[in-house]
Formats: C-alpha cells, structure tokens, sequence
C-alpha cells in the first residue's frame, strides 16, 4: 500500500456501539420533569432544563450530587444523597419516556445500519431499569443485540469496560466495532478500548462543543453515520 493511502478508520467496521441519551433521544424534558419532582420532595427549589443539560451523560449518581451541589454544600449532599436517590428513581421511573422525543432519522438510521449488516448494541449510563423499557416505548428495542446500562457492569463510560465487553460478545475485534456517541464520554470510551468513534453534533456533551472531541468524523444524523461506514466497506 502506497505510504500516502491511509486505510479508513470504518473500513472493515461490522458492529456498531450506539448510546442512548443525546444521540438517539432527547431526554433532557424527563430529566428535569423527575428532578423537579425529587427537588419538591426535598423542600429544594425547581431548576432549568439548561442546568440539567450539563449534568447528564456521567451517571445517576454523578447527576444527582451535581443537582444537590446547586443549592448545598458538601456535607448536606452527602447527608441528602440517598433520599434524593430514591426520590428521583421513582419520579423517573413514573414518567420515564412521556416528554422524551426521537432524534431526526433515529430510526432510519438503526434500520439501514440492520440492513447494511451491522450488528448493534446500545450502551448507556442511564440505569438498565430506566433504559429497557425506554428503548420499548420509543420503538428502538428491536434494533439491539445487546443492552447494557451504567449499572450493568461494574464500570460505565469512559472506562473502556462496556465496549470492550460489546466486542467480546459480538465475537469482533474492536477494531471492527464503531461506537457513536454525543460526547467526550463516548469518545474516551472508544480510544480506550481501541474503537473507531464517530459524534453526533446535536446532544448535551456537558455543554460543550463536539468539535473538541477526538473522534473519528461528526456526523449530522445516525443515518449519516450509516452512510458513512456503508461507504467505507
């Protein structure tokens, strides 16, 4: 091969790790409808969707601490983290889906990567109990091999530990597995692991830019990310 022809980063991808909020739904208006009810039960005050944009991607029990951070110290989060906990999974788990909305082409593009041949997983760190029936009442459970929530392993994005458990099942080198993702949590996961990663430009990524991510291309909708590796294998 001549030293000037660079093999693509897609090329030879069969699999393909797909996360959940931020890349294929818009979940931020359940969030904040279930953290407002969990802050009401505290006797805290109400908080915008803006702030909790930037809290999401790292976990419930990073989202929650950073909720309680807004209006306590140190101390009082701890002493209130369990109550808060309990408060939220319940809230959650009552609206879980009701103000969520697909991204544009989700669906389109989960159907051509199936059609291409990929196989897919979905990993998040939304917990398992919240995901499962998430991915059902959208219409996406279908598309998925395998499922794994933040608290399905013993660790979540961006430890490497879920994709690499993806490859392991899937029987693939990770190589050969592209994860696709809103946010540096994704593309650190990825790198780790030794996965191709591509971002989508329209989720949270803890408010910041995905230009600063180190990914293997951006792409405007999951149908675009089909395009993309279709055209490279």
């Amino acid at each position: 091969m001549s030293a000037n022809l660079k093999l693509s980063p897609l090329a030879g991808v069969r699999a393909a790790i797909i996360d959940l909020d931020g890349t294929m739904l818009d979940t931020i208006p359940d969030f904040h409808v279930a953290i407002n009810g969990m802050l009401a039960e505290l006797g805290l005050e109400s908080i915008q969707q803006e702030q909790i944009a930037l809290m999401v991607g790292k976990g419930s029990e990073n989202l929650i601490r950073s909720v309680l951070a807004l209006q306590l110290d140190a101390a009082g989060v701890e002493q209130r983290f369990d109550a808060a906990m309990d408060a939220y999974q319940r809230h959650y788990l009552g609206i879980n889906g009701n103000h969520s909305a697909l991204y544009p082409d989700v669906i389109e593009g989960l159907a051509a990567m199936k059609a291409n041949g990929l196989r897919l997983a979905c990993v998040t760190n939304k917990p398992i109990a919240f995901t499962t029936p998430l991915l059902k009442l959208k219409g996406l459970d279908g598309f998925f091999d395998v499922v794994y929530g933040g608290d399905s392993l013993p660790r979540k994005k961006p430890d490497p530990l879920p994709l690499q458990t993806v490859c392991a099942d899937f029987g693939l080198d990770p190589a050969q597995v592209v994860a696709i993702g809103d946010s540096s949590n994704d593309a650190q996961a990825a790198r780790a692991a030794g996965c191709p990663v591509l971002t989508v430009p329209y989720g949270y990524n803890h408010g910041q830019s995905v230009h600063g991510i180190d990914s293997d291309g951006i792409v405007d909708t999951l149908l675009d990310a089909a395009s993309r590796i279709s055209s490279q294998n």
